[in-house]
């Protein structure tokens, strides 16, 4: 049963970084005219980085010790021998946080009547792109259904598994 409850809990934190990833798309697109902000200046696109909280035992160490050679697909090699079955590997927690574009960039447009046009007749608009900001959008949407299709999964193995 540990097996399941802990895929549940890496999928719901999955679902919690694609949450986040689809709350900052939303926000960029809602933002994409801003030309001014209260830091100054037009609004910078924001993204969401996830890292991995480093763990005592490297990812390379665990799969050393997982025990086990690979089978080959030949007949005569295809029974578990060697195999460790009923390991539980411990799920790394993830962190995200949300951060700025770095690059100091953004579109001029033409539009000597807008309130924040330069002497130029130039205005500073966000570095969004509303087309690549979908594409991210979909992108987290199909992964956060993707996590919830695994906890789906998990659950009915585990109802299952009661059944028996």
């Amino acid at each position: 049963m540990a097996g399941i409850l802990n895929a549940i809990n890496l999928s719901s934190r999955g679902m919690s970084v694609q949450r986040a990833k689809m709350n900052v798309v939303a926000e960029n697109i809602a933002n994409a005219e801003t030309t001014e902000t209260a830091e100054g200046g037009p609004y910078r696109r924001k993204h969401v980085v996830v890292s991995e909280q480093p763990k005592e035992v490297s990812f390379k160490d665990q799969l050393r010790s997982a025990g086990g050679r690979l089978l080959k697909t030949h007949n005569n090699h295809l029974r578990a021998r060697g195999i460790t079955t009923g390991r539980t590997v411990e799920v790394s927690s993830a962190e995200f946080e949300e951060v700025q574009d770095p690059k100091d960039s953004y579109k001029l447009v033409y539009d000597p009547g807008h309130p924040n046009a330069d002497q130029d007749g130039y205005v500073k608009m966000p570095n969004v792109e509303v087309v690549t900001e979908m594409v991210d959008m979909i992108a987290a949407s199909r992964g956060y259904e993707a996590n919830a299709a695994a906890i789906a999964t998990a659950k009915t193995m585990a109802k299952n598994a009661l059944d028996i």
